[in-house]
């Protein structure tokens, strides 16, 4: 199966365990140091990849050391970068986060040049041939909220491409700018926090049945270690997480992104792909890193009920 992977794409320095920074110029040993290529698109088009599937990832990068170590990457883990375009006036966007113990993460990011992806990177005809499409990140990448954009996703499910969406902040501006994107996709993931401020709700499921009024077939919530929530035109349904000692939650949602797409280009359920989901980011919380855990979809269909 082909698909198109497009906005965020990020590098990841994970170092573990950090409980509290050093003061001064002290030096705190840690037992992991990491790089990953993370972010909306890069993250899930690394955890598709490994999923079995034809990936092209699109989006912006600098010119940069950093651009040429993402590229690098995910060219090894066998996506296909020719999507993604050079900005010599901006670095590559990058993220260092310093890993608790119990798998909490602050972040220090530098947004660099995914804010300058236009549609006009994105060719029309590439998102018409995928089986699916998926838009990571559309809050952080402002350049792709154009009405041109939304004409070809449309155009594309039109020829019968899925297309999935999820978002990466949780700054009530930034994904007041997303909503403009639900009525043009078919599946919208957020996680908790991102639907309710989305919303304004209170719980999750009010949040989910907003956001599904606005235009996607179904919206799926994850809630961390409490699973997950389908909103659907069946109702509501809750999965389970799997219990699992979490190292890292950085990457589970992309890994879920990535399991759900899998689940339903193999002509799965709405609910049975939703497990996927839950079993990818289930490995990928036991190890540090985006998608570091998530080995081959065997390891995922090991963990399925």
């Amino acid at each position: 199966m082909t698909v198109v992977t497009l906005g965020a794409h990020i590098v990841d320095v994970l170092a573990r365990p950090v409980d509290a920074l050093p003061a001064g110029h002290d030096t705190v040993v840690v037992e992991q140091v990491r790089l990953a290529a993370a972010g909306s698109a890069a993250g899930t088009a690394v955890a598709l990849a490994r999923l079995g599937n034809d990936v092209v990832s699109v989006g912006a990068i600098g010119d940069d050391d950093l651009g040429d170590l993402l590229t690098r990457m995910m060219s090894r883990e066998g996506v296909d970068v020719s999507g993604l375009v050079r900005r010599t006036a901006d670095q590559t966007s990058a993220s260092i986060l310093p890993i608790r113990s119990d798998g909490g993460r602050p972040v220090l990011h530098a947004p660099g040049a995914n804010r300058t992806l236009t549609s006009g990177a994105v060719d029309p005809g590439l998102l018409v041939a995928a089986d699916a499409v998926h838009v990571g990140g559309p809050d952080v990448v402002e350049g792709l909220s154009d009405p041109a954009f939304f004409h070809t996703l449309d155009t594309a499910r039109a020829s019968g491409t899925i297309v999935t969406m999820d978002v990466l902040s949780e700054a009530p501006d930034l994904l007041e700018a997303a909503s403009a994107f639900l009525p043009h996709v078919d599946y919208f993931l957020p996680n908790e926090q991102q639907a309710l401020a989305m919303t304004g709700a209170s719980d999750p499921v009010t949040a989910a049945r907003r956001l599904r009024d606005r235009g996607p077939r179904a919206v799926v919530v994850t809630l961390g270690e409490h699973g997950s929530l389908l909103v659907g035109p069946d109702g509501v349904d809750r999965l389970p997480a799997h219990k699992v000692d979490v190292v890292d939650t950085t990457g589970c949602g992309d890994a879920y992104c990535a399991g759900f797409i899998t689940g339903l280009l193999h002509g799965l359920a709405v609910r049975d792909a939703a497990q996927w989901g839950t079993a990818a980011a289930a490995l990928v919380a036991a190890d540090l890193g985006s998608g570091t855990g998530l080995a081959t979809l065997g390891a995922l269909k090991a963990l399925l009920p």
